[in-house]
């Protein structure tokens, strides 16, 4: 799964550099964030701007990973968009989540 990580101030920020989150990509996916987690990122952003289709199993890894996280940390969801922001408000996991329209958005709230 192509993807990019940097840091800004307390903020892990992963961007997803895919088209779709889809079961091809779920488990590299859970794996990748896994291991940011276990390595003490414990405040994750995701930058799913670039993703125009996610299914059910990416989904259900969001919410694993989310789990994860627990109260030690944040994980966030940004730019989410079309489809995939429709997804999200169908299941109704723009209520479970934390969503921001895009990083920038995210990192300006916490700054203020």
């Amino acid at each position: 799964m192509k993807h990019s990580t940097r840091t800004e101030g307390e903020f892990t920020i992963v961007t997803i550099e895919e088209s779709r989150m889809d079961a091809a990509v779920a488990p590299e996916f859970k794996n990748c964030i896994a291991q940011l987690l276990a390595g003490g990122s414990n405040r994750l952003v995701l930058d799913i701007s670039s993703v125009q289709f996610m299914d059910s199993s990416s989904l259900g890894v969001l919410v694993s990973l989310l789990k994860m996280v627990g109260n030690r940390g944040d994980l966030m969801i940004a730019g989410a968009k079309g489809i995939v922001a429709d997804l999200f408000k169908l299941t109704r996991m723009h209520r479970v989540f934390r969503m921001a329209p895009d990083v920038g958005s995210v990192l300006g709230t916490v700054a203020a």
